[in-house]
């Protein structure tokens, strides 16, 4: 069971839905939503050094290679990072194999529903065509970054993000902010177990990620993104 029963229930599911629908973006905070023994598990296989490839988007176009990366100003670069490869782990152990199925869990239909009811939404990935690569496991380094955009792509209509950085201390960057209500921006750090869901197409819901201080440079900063469609 990856899901804590009492954050599940009703009356949780009433208050996160009140929440979000007066909040600017429409978003909510959801800490200890999963199991922590087996995020635990997950966590040691997303530490193996090998599973990691680093990703590259600009402005004007997604996954950009090495020679379309360096030929772009840093004005219009936006996303550093890396990308757990699923490949890596697609022969290996039951234990390397728990973050994989922690993957499919997040696309299964127990967590969409879920969502399905704090959004008032129908979630499907009936009309999408590669489902599996809008949830993956992703990394920032010192020297990585992600940068303002929007996740408002059409039909895209929930957004997740799930944090797995053990002892992240707060203040020492690597923060979620939104832009917010008139630029009065949320700052949201990214602690271990902790849920944020959003509405990609609220009001303030342009997003970026604080650079790491000193304090962080030797640590990566971990999470899940997970991307949701409307029918």
């Amino acid at each position: 069971m990856w899901l804590n029963e009492d954050k599940i229930i009703d009356s949780a599911i009433y208050a996160y839905r009140e929440s979000l629908l007066n909040s600017i973006p429409n978003y909510i905070v959801i800490d200890n939503l999963f199991d922590i023994t087996k995020l635990d598990e997950v966590v040691a296989v997303l530490h193996q050094a090998h599973c990691w490839q680093a990703q590259t988007h600009t402005y004007s176009a997604l996954y950009v290679d090495d020679v379309q990366w360096q030929n772009t100003s840093m004005d219009e670069r936006f996303v550093q990072r890396d990308v757990w490869q699923r490949q890596a782990h697609s022969n290996s152990s039951a234990y390397s194999n728990i973050a994989r199925e922690f993957l499919s869990f997040l696309r299964g239909d127990e967590l969409m529903s879920l969502l399905s009811r704090i959004f008032n939404v129908q979630l499907t990935d009936i009309n999408v065509a590669k489902p599996e690569i809008n949830t993956n496991y992703f990394r920032l380094g010192a020297a990585d970054f992600v940068n303002q955009h929007a996740d408002d792509s059409p039909g895209r209509a929930v957004c997740m993000l799930l944090y797995l950085n053990k002892e992240w201390k707060n203040n020492t960057g690597g923060e979620l902010v939104f832009i917010g209500k008139e630029d009065d921006s949320i700052d949201i750090a990214p602690l271990y177990n902790r849920c944020v869901l959003f509405d990609p197409s609220s009001k303030g819901s342009e997003h970026w990620v604080k650079e790491t201080t000193s304090e962080n440079t030797n640590k990566y900063r971990y999470n899940v993104t997970s991307w949701y469609w409307s029918e």
